[in-house]
């Protein structure tokens, strides 16, 4: 079973946001220093604690600092972006580091309302066209990215539009999401799916069968290809992988019932200040579904999402806080929880 790692970029409350960089970074290198397959970065906006806002400026840093691990976005939010832009970003990325690109593509707005329409409307687009033209926007940055680029019809003459100007490998376009609706569009266009379980939680083995049951092959791939997500806090002891994965249950807590949107605190601060009692059950159906604890208790707990789900990979998002005194550059608990697990796992 290979692993995998997302990483949103969290921004602590003692970070700035180039300390926040720094730290990914480094996280980067331990999970290429320690054999994870790949490493994909999120699109978030407006987001106090998420330093992810944009996917291709953070693959080239991360490519740019690592040897072998594949990079890519988890995923690009296409309804925000013009398709050529991201067809353009992805082919130089491709280019830059060969074989090493993954392209995941999402069709959620990965910001508040306000902040997508900013996104959007800055582009020249409408939001309710630019999600309802989602297939077609994947289509077209598929095909800009080809070494044969794609013709438009402009003012009555066909023009030839290619993302790079010699393109010798195109990257790896994954659909991701949370529903039902990307299993379908994936399946239909023959391309690989990952489902984001570590955001529902839910509805996981109905996507994945959705798509694995509908999957047309096409030329990209012969046939299903597909894993999932989740977040991960592991350390020495079950104890402190609970007290390490606090900040980050809070976080979502806070987010899923309109609560403050904040940077993430210290392990200290949310032990003195617990979520609200009406909320503790929300937190734990929460930590359930999330792989927590010591070594052997987390690798079980992997092995039994790759069984349960027949995939044979799983992408981790190490949610691991820190405590008071933690160097603001650094994440040592995450680290550890890359570490750790892929030792247990091997």
């Amino acid at each position: 079973m290979h692993l995998s790692v997302l990483d949103l970029v969290p921004v602590r409350t003692d970070q700035t946001t180039g300390d926040a960089l720094i730290a990914s970074r480094h996280l980067a290198q331990v999970a290429d220093e320690t054999g994870y397959r790949r490493y994909w970065v999120a699109e978030h906006h407006n987001m106090p604690a998420v330093a992810a806002t944009n996917p291709p400026l953070l693959i080239a840093m991360i490519a740019g600092a690592t040897e072998r691990i594949r990079v890519g976005s988890g995923g690009v939010m296409l309804p925000n972006h013009a398709p050529l832009v991201i067809a353009e970003q992805f082919a130089l990325l491709e280019a830059a580091y060969p074989g090493r690109i993954d392209l995941g593509i999402g069709r959620a707005p990965g910001s508040d309302p306000v902040t997508s329409w900013a996104l959007r409307h800055g582009a020249g687009g409408v939001e309710d066209d630019a999600v309802n033209r989602f297939p077609t926007y994947v289509d077209n940055v598929v095909s800009m990215m080809s070494p044969g680029g794609v013709g438009l019809q402009v003012q009555g003459r066909m023009h030839p539009l290619n993302a790079t100007p010699h393109a010798t490998s195109i990257p790896t376009v994954w659909l991701l999401g949370s529903s039902d609706y990307s299993a379908r569009l994936a399946a239909e266009r023959g391309l690989p799916y990952v489902f984001a379980h570590h955001f529902s939680g839910q509805g996981t083995a109905e996507a994945l069968a959705l798509y694995r049951s509908s999957f047309r092959p096409s030329e990209a791939l012969a046939e299903p290809r597909t894993f999932l997500t989740v977040n991960a806090s592991v350390a020495e002891t079950d104890e402190e992988a609970q007290r390490l994965a606090l900040p980050q249950l809070e976080a979502m807590v806070a987010l899923r019932t309109g609560g403050q949107l904040r940077a993430q605190r210290y392990v200290d601060e949310s032990e003195k200040d617990p979520v609200p009692a009406a909320h503790q059950g929300l937190m734990d159906g929460m930590r359930s579904r999330w792989v927590i604890g010591a070594p052997g208790t987390a690798a079980a707990q992997v092995r039994e999402l790759a069984s349960t789900y027949d995939v044979d990979e799983v992408m981790v998002h190490p949610v691991g806080g820190a405590f008071l005194g933690t160097s603001p550059d650094s994440s040592p608990a995450r680290e550890t929880t890359l570490r750790l697990l892929a030792d247990a796992i091997s």
